[in-house]
């Protein structure tokens, strides 16, 4: 099965960035060393708080379009429902 994820990390300002990868450490850390989207290259570091598990890309990718199309406080409920307390899934620091 491949893995392919849609994720949300929350940036350095609080902002919410939303996307989707095959490898999720490797995205976050890219996120960390200015590799990943140009948005959160200034809004560094990032922080892992929400993942969802897909078993295609295509899949992935339609959640991703999903969820950008939603709310700020839309997202914060996504987290909130599966963060409990709204910590950091996973950090890694560029």
């Amino acid at each position: 099965m491949d893995e392919n994820y849609t994720y949300i990390v929350r940036c350095a300002d609080g902002t919410l960035y939303t996307g989707w990868t095959n490898d999720l450490k490797k995205r976050i850390k890219a996120h960390n060393f200015g590799k990943g989207a140009k948005y959160t290259k200034t809004r560094r570091p990032v922080e892992l708080v929400y993942f969802e598990h897909f078993a295609t890309k295509e899949e992935a990718m339609s959640r991703e379009y999903h969820i950008k199309q939603l709310k700020h406080a839309q997202k914060q409920a996504l987290i909130d429902e599966m963060n409990k307390n709204n910590k950091s899934i996973f950090t890694q620091n560029g």
